[in-house]
């Protein structure tokens, strides 16, 4: 996993919440439950700011894609 974090690195984000929420449908957790998740990390360095739904959703869905690969 990459040192620094940003808003673009979806597929690493995806991965990092799968494995540190598991057993979480991604489809039931709120988008900013999920920013707040992803902005509390010591190595996202992203602004919290610009994110949006457009970028929320498509880390959600690569979590999505991990969580049915891991069920």
């Amino acid at each position: 996993m990459p040192q620094d974090l940003t808003w673009s690195d979806t597929e690493d984000i995806a991965l990092r919440l799968f494995e540190e929420h598991a057993e979480v449908d991604p489809l039931t957790v709120r988008f900013t439950d999920m920013h707040d998740w992803i902005v509390a990390w010591p190595e996202f360095t992203g602004d919290p700011k610009s994110s949006n739904e457009k970028i929320l959703e498509a880390i959600q869905m690569a979590w999505h894609e991990e969580y049915q690969d891991g069920h």
